[in-house]
């Protein structure tokens, strides 16, 4: 078999794409896992706040090596350096933000995003696996925006972009944006419209990997 002649993003390069997006100036939430990543890939300059959901605002990315404070974690209990102006508070102000309309855009993880931008993220259905939706349901229901980063396929190959999602749903038409290794996708009342995509992938070969059809007008080309 011909091996393919793209390459997907790396984690690390998939995180740098988001960070890219972010509007300076925005109040970003990043979700637990893959989205705390971002926090590397937020310049000072942006003027960008980032906001996690176990109650601090106004964070950066990982300190250097030997100078970890293990009292300034995210959401993801991933150690963080904290910013001029930054801040911790509890949880009741935390979920009041989230819930109150006041963050731009909320990144988190998914497992499924379906044609109408309902999103799956928070349990598979797998026995002994712990049932809880988490902080997902509010950061769905009060950011403007959801983006999604995730990959594009399982790791047995199943597509996570789908025409209607399998798993039980955290929020049901919220998503507007999707981030995978294999592309960006806008999620429009007409379904998945592609934005970017890996260099060396047609529209053929990443429809053939995606379980929901996918339009593409001016496609960029998909870089960290």
């Amino acid at each position: 078999m011909t091996p393919p002649d793209y390459a997907p993003l790396t984690r690390e390069q998939m995180a740098s794409r988001v960070g890219r997006a972010i509007p300076p100036g925005a109040f970003i939430n990043l979700g637990i896992g893959m989205p705390t990543m971002v926090a590397r890939y937020v310049t000072r300059e942006s003027g960008v706040t980032l906001h996690s959901e176990n109650g601090i605002q106004g964070f950066g990315g990982p300190p250097p090596e030997g100078e970890i404070d293990w009292d300034l974690t995210d959401a993801s209990k991933r150690p963080v350096t904290m910013l001029e102006g930054g801040s911790y508070f509890d949880s009741a102000l935390s979920f009041a933000l989230m819930r109150g309309g006041h963050l731009d855009v909320a990144v988190l993880g998914g497992f499924e995003v379906s044609a109408k931008g309902d999103l799956a993220n928070w349990w598979t259905g797998e026995e002994g696996e712990v049932q809880g939706v988490g902080g997902a349901m509010d950061l769905a229901s009060g950011a403007k925006e959801i983006w999604v980063l995730m990959e594009h396929r399982t790791r047995d190959g199943r597509p996570k972009l789908v025409e209607t999602c399998s798993y039980p749903l955290t929020a049901a038409g919220v998503v507007t944006k999707v981030f995978t290794d294999l592309g960006v996708f806008a999620v429009t009342p007409s379904g998945f419209l592609v934005e970017e995509m890996v260099a060396g992938l047609d529209l053929a070969g990443l429809q053939a990997m995606t379980g929901a059809p996918l339009r593409g007008e001016t496609i960029g080309v998909l870089t960290a």
